[in-house]
Formats: C-alpha cells, sequence, structure tokens
C-alpha cells in the first residue's frame, strides 16, 4: 500500500484538491464557504473544477496506460487484459447506477426539502418568533411612557426621601414588568439604579443618549443577540436625567428567532441555487469515483500481472520441458505465496528431472563404453598371450645365436616389447574392471574410517605432501558398497597426489598440500577435496568431458579412473562437482540421503 501511494502520489494529490474544491464549490453555492456567494466567484470556482477534473482524468489514463504496458505486455496473456477489463466494469457499472440513483435522491430531497408547505412553515415560524420580539419591544416603548409620566409628575415627594425615590423605581419595575430600570446622567452613569449590583449596569450608547436629548419621545434600543431590549427617554423634570428601561428576551425565543433567520437565508440560498449544488454535487461525485476507478484498474492490474506472469511463466517453462529443455527455470518473482510455492516446487520438479535425466545419460554412457571396453579387451587380451610367446621363443632360439656385439642390442629390444606387453595387459585389466563393474552391495560403512585408511595408504607415495583431513563427526554413516566407495576417495586422493606431483616438476620450492573435509546434514553428505596442484589446465571450459571414458590429461592415463568414479557415485545416489581454483583444483562429491 505504501509502495502505491509513492507511486501515485501526483495522482492521489490532484485527487484531494480536486475533492476539496468540489466541496468549497458546493459550500459557496449554499453561502458557507470562506468565499462570498457572487457569479465571479462561481464562475471561477466551476472552471477550476473542469480543468482538474479533465487533469485527473488525463493522469488517471495514463497512469493506467503505463501500468498495462509495464506490468501487462510484460506477462502476454490475453486472460490478463480480460480480468483487468471485467475489474474495471465492475466498479464502473455499479458507480454509475449508484451516480444516477444518488443524483435522483438529491433532486427528490431537494424538491421535498423547498416544498411549498415548508417554505410556509419557515416563514411563519421566523415571522411567530419575530412578532414576540417586536411585541417585547414595543412593550419597552409604551411602558417607559407610564414610568417616565410617573417619575415626572412625583419629582417633589420623591426628592425629599432618596429611599423612597428607589423604592418607587422598584415598584414601577414590578407594576410595569421590566428587569430593568434606571435614572442616568447624560454621560450614561448611573444616577439611581433597581440593580442591586452596579458592575452588571451595561450603559445606553452615547448616540442614543444623543438621540433623546432634544426629543420628547422615546427611543427604542434593539439588541437581540444580547436577548434583550431596551428603550430611552428624556425626563422633564429632571434636570440633564435620563429614563433607561430593560427588558429581558425570552432566551429560547431568541436563539429561536436568530436560528429561524439563518435556517431562512439558508432555505432561500438553496432554492436560489439547487441548480449550482447539483453540479458541484456531481463534481464531487465523478472525482470520487474516478479515484475508485483507478484504484479498481490498479488493484486488477497488479492483481492480475502477478497471478498471470506467474502461470505464463510456468506454460513457459512447461513447453520448454515439453521439448527437452530442461535448463529453463522459473523466474522467481514477488507474488501470492501459494503461487510462490508453487513456483519453487516447479523449479524442484525441473532440478529432479534433470538429475534423474543426466544420471540416465551417464547410465546409458557407461553401458555403451562398458560395451566398448568388453570387446576392447577381448581383442587386445586374445594376441597378447602369442605375442609374449613369441619373444620367448625368439629369447632363447637366437640369444645365443646372436653376436656378441649385438646381443645388448637384441636384449634391449626384448625388454621394451615386453614391457609394452605389460603395459597394454594393464590397460586390459582396466578396461575388465571397468566392463565389470559389479553392482554395489549396500551396507552402513564409516566414511570417516574409509578415508583415514585411504590417507594413510596414501601417504607411502609421498609423505612430503601435508594432507589434512577435518570432519564434524567422528562417524558418518553411508548405506554404500565399502569396496567401490573406498575406491572412489583412493583414486581422488590419489589424482590428487600426481597433480601435485606434476607441477612440482615445474616448481621444486611448491610444498603440496590437500584439505579434505567430510560434512553432514539431515538431507545429505559433503565430501570436498582441495589440492593446490596443476589443476584442471586448458580443460576449464569443458570441465564436464574429464568423466568421459578414455578422456585423460595424464601422459600415461586410460582415462577410465575418474569415469569409474563418476560411475559409482551415480550407483550411490551422489552428484560429483568440479570447480577449477587459481592455484588448483576442487572436487565436491553430494551423497542424498
Amino acid at each position: 500500500m505504501i509502495d502505491f501511494i509513492k507511486k501515485n502520489i501526483f495522482i492521489i494529490v490532484i485527487f484531494l484538491i480536486s475533492l476539496l474544491l468540489g466541496f468549497i464549490t458546493f459550500l459557496t453555492f449554499i453561502d458557507k464557504s470562506f468565499l462570498k456567494l457572487s457569479d465571479n466567484n462561481l464562475q471561477f470556482l466551476l472552471i477550476g473544477n473542469i480543468a482538474l477534473l479533465i487533469f485527473l482524468f488525463f493522469m488517471i489514463f495514463s497512469e493506467v496506460r503505463n501500468s498495462l504496458k509495464i506490468d501487462v505486455d510484460v506477462s502476454g496473456s490475453k486472460a490478463n487484459r480480460k480480468y483487468i477489463t471485467f475489474f474495471a466494469l465492475f466498479t464502473l457499472i455499479p458507480s454509475i447506477l449508484i451516480s444516477l440513483f444518488s443524483l435522483f435522491l438529491l433532486s427528490f430531497a431537494l424538491d421535498k426539502y423547498l416544498d411549498k408547505k415548508i417554505t410556509t412553515a419557515v416563514n411563519n415560524s421566523y415571522e411567530i418568533a419575530k412578532s414576540y420580539t417586536e411585541e417585547v419591544r414595543t412593550k419597552t416603548q409604551s411602558e417607559i411612557i407610564l414610568i417616565a409620566f410617573d417619575l415626572n409628575k412625583s419629582i417633589n415627594f420623591l426628592n425629599t426621601n432618596i429611599n423612597q425615590f428607589k423604592s418607587f423605581l422598584n415598584t414601577q419595575k414590578i407594576i410595569r414588568d421590566m428587569d430593568e430600570v434606571h435614572i442616568i446622567e447624560g454621560d450614561g452613569s448611573l444616577y439611581l439604579s433597581t440593580l442591586e449590583d452596579k458592575i452588571l449596569y451595561t450603559p445606553p450608547l452615547l448616540d442614543a443618549l444623543e438621540m433623546v436629548q432634544n426629543d420628547k419621545r422615546p427611543l427604542k434600543i434593539i439588541n437581540a443577540f444580547k436577548n434583550q431590549t431596551a428603550s430611552i427617554i428624556k425626563l422633564e423634570n429632571f434636570d440633564g436625567k435620563y429614563l433607561y428601561i430593560v427588558k429581558y428576551l425570552d432566551k429560547k425565543i431568541s436563539q429561536y428567532l436568530l436560528e429561524s433567520q439563518e435556517a431562512l437565508n439558508f432555505y432561500y440560498t438553496v432554492l436560489n441555487k439547487q441548480t449550482g449544488i447539483k453540479i458541484s454535487f456531481v463534481f464531487i461525485y465523478l472525482v470520487i469515483v474516478s479515484l475508485l476507478l483507478f484504484l479498481s484498474i490498479s488493484i486488477a492490474i497488479r492483481f492480475s500481472s502477478r497471478f498471470f506472469r506467474s502461470i505464463n511463466n510456468l506454460i513457459i517453462a512447461s513447453s520448454n520441458i515439453g521439448k527437452g529443455n530442461l535448463d529453463i527455470k522459473v523466474p522467481e518473482i514477488k507474488t501470492d505465496k501459494d503461487m510462490e510455492v508453487l513456483n519453487q516446487n516447479f523449479n524442484l520438479m525441473i532440478d529432479k528431472l534433470k538429475s534423474q535425466q543426466e544420471k540416465l545419460i551417464i547410465k546409458e554412457r557407461h553401458e555403451a563404453w562398458e560395451n566398448l571396453a568388453r570387446k576392447l579387451a577381448h581383442e587386445i587380451k586374445n594376441p597378447l598371450t602369442p605375442i609374449q610367446l613369441t619373444i620367448d621363443r625368439l629369447k632363447s632360439k637366437y640369444s645365443e645365436k646372436i653376436a656378441d656385439h649385438e646381443k645388448d642390442d637384441f636384449s634391449k629390444s626384448l625388454l621394451i616389447i615386453g614391457k609394452q606387453i605389460k603395459q597394454i595387459e594393464n590397460l586390459v585389466n582396466e578396461f575388465s574392471d571397468f566392463a565389470r563393474m559389479p553392482k554395489p552391495i549396500l551396507k552402513d560403512n564409516n566414511l570417516v574410517s574409509l578415508i583415514k585408511d585411504n590417507i594413510k595408504l596414501l601417504n607411502e607415495l609421498d609423505n612430503k605432501i601435508i594432507i589434512d583431513f577435518r570432519t564434524g563427526k567422528s562417524d558418518i554413516f553411508l548405506n554404500s558398497d565399502n569396496e567401490q566407495i573406498s575406491r572412489v576417495f583412493f583414486n581422488l586422493i590419489k589424482n590428487s597426489i600426481e597433480s601435485i606431483q606434476d607441477k612440482n616438476n615445474d616448481d621444486a620450492k611448491l610444498i603440496g598440500k590437500i584439505d579434505i573435509s567430510l560434512n553432514e546434514n539431515a538431507e545429505r553428505i559433503n565430501f570436498i577435496i582441495i589440492d593446490n596442484g596443476v589443476g584442471f589446465g586448458i580443460f576449464v571450459d569443458n570441465i564436464k568431458d574429464i568423466l568421459n571414458p578414455y578422456f585423460t590429461t595424464k601422459k600415461k592415463g586410460t582415462g577410465l579412473g575418474l569415469s569409474i568414479v563418476n560411475k559409482i557415485i551415480n550407483d550411490h545416489n551422489g552428484k560429483i562437482n568440479f570447480v577449477s581454483l587459481n592455484n588448483g583444483a576442487k572436487i565436491e562429491i553430494i551423497f542424498t540421503k
């Protein structure tokens, strides 16, 4: 999700701006925005909405097109595009239906909201509240005249006793149903008041005082925001004094009046701008649906590409396997867990098929070479006996008859022929061994002991070479043929010794070293031998040819040693690998349990 947001941050920003502008337009139409409700502002907002919506459509189209090229064309699946189309339609069709239904509901709700009955009810409620407040204000105006008349008439009596004067004011307050009665100076300060706490007194505006200085009529002071109405009048018989009375309005009625006023204003704003409200609603809905559609298509692209790319890879791999190509691998891509497991299992299956194919090919080659070796051994061995007998007869018949000065040459010639016959006999014996290699007799053998025995035996060939054997366990058992598996270790260690000896002929200072390790885990046994001999030389590029029968890098080799080793390893469910090093060679054998 975070990657998706980062990748599409620009589209999300444009969406948020478009959505914000849509809401501002809507609020402006109903006169609830920070922008003033005017034709110019509405025109600019609508143009901005259209421009941003077109730009949002363009960005979404571009992003979807790029995603289709990158994520869909790569996998090349028709089903991929089909599922993406389905996802888009499953979002678009319900969105269109919901939008039509929503617009219908909005129009219906506005029509009901703007019904004449509701209009009449709203107007009547406002008029009732307004009539109440107007009645209270008119009452203060009429009552102040009566209070002023009583005060002016009783001035002589009131001037003699200030306490009686206060009592008179309180009486007037109760009789006239007023909340505050004050006699004030020309500057608005208190002269006499019915308030116990003078701090609560709020003087009238100086403008109001100036208006009644030369006018005998009472002045209504309207201040509905403070839930009160007041009147002021000049007292004729009081020098520079004014009568100021206050009547508190019912807080609920006053608040209701304000709310009714606001509701009425809002109501008529909606009535006049209902078309604009519908347009702004459409803009908001289009922006939201556009983003939902984009999200749906993006999710569809990513889902289908993740899923069908894996399917396509499996199809391609299976097609190559059908053609006999086992070097193919299913790419390991990030997808659903089940698909990843399927890909891994498919690759494991390919590896097993390849391994079985290699073993089968090796087995077929060995069978072919065994037949050839058997025929060669038979054809070569037959003439060896008569040749040896003939040499013996020549030696016994002519050794005494040849002149003394030629006897030396004659004996040397017979000796050379004899040596060559011995070499041919050795070759024939190796051919015979290769051709007659029996099936392994399997039982548990301790490989640690076998390797140590062979190292001890081969140390006698060249005790200058350091052979270091390391193992994690004292006993590592393998179900194997004792004689054959021992022959494997013997041949490999012997080859390393001979490789170091060949290199030592060119470098007398060379200190020969062979590192052997044997380790075991739950699934396999690893045997590794590393030497600092001549290595594989020019055969590095075709290193697998070393395993072919009669292929040798030695002057006196038959090319059967490693071939026999490879056959034994394959018969024991193992695999041999050759690694060329800068200063020597490394051979690894893996036995699977």
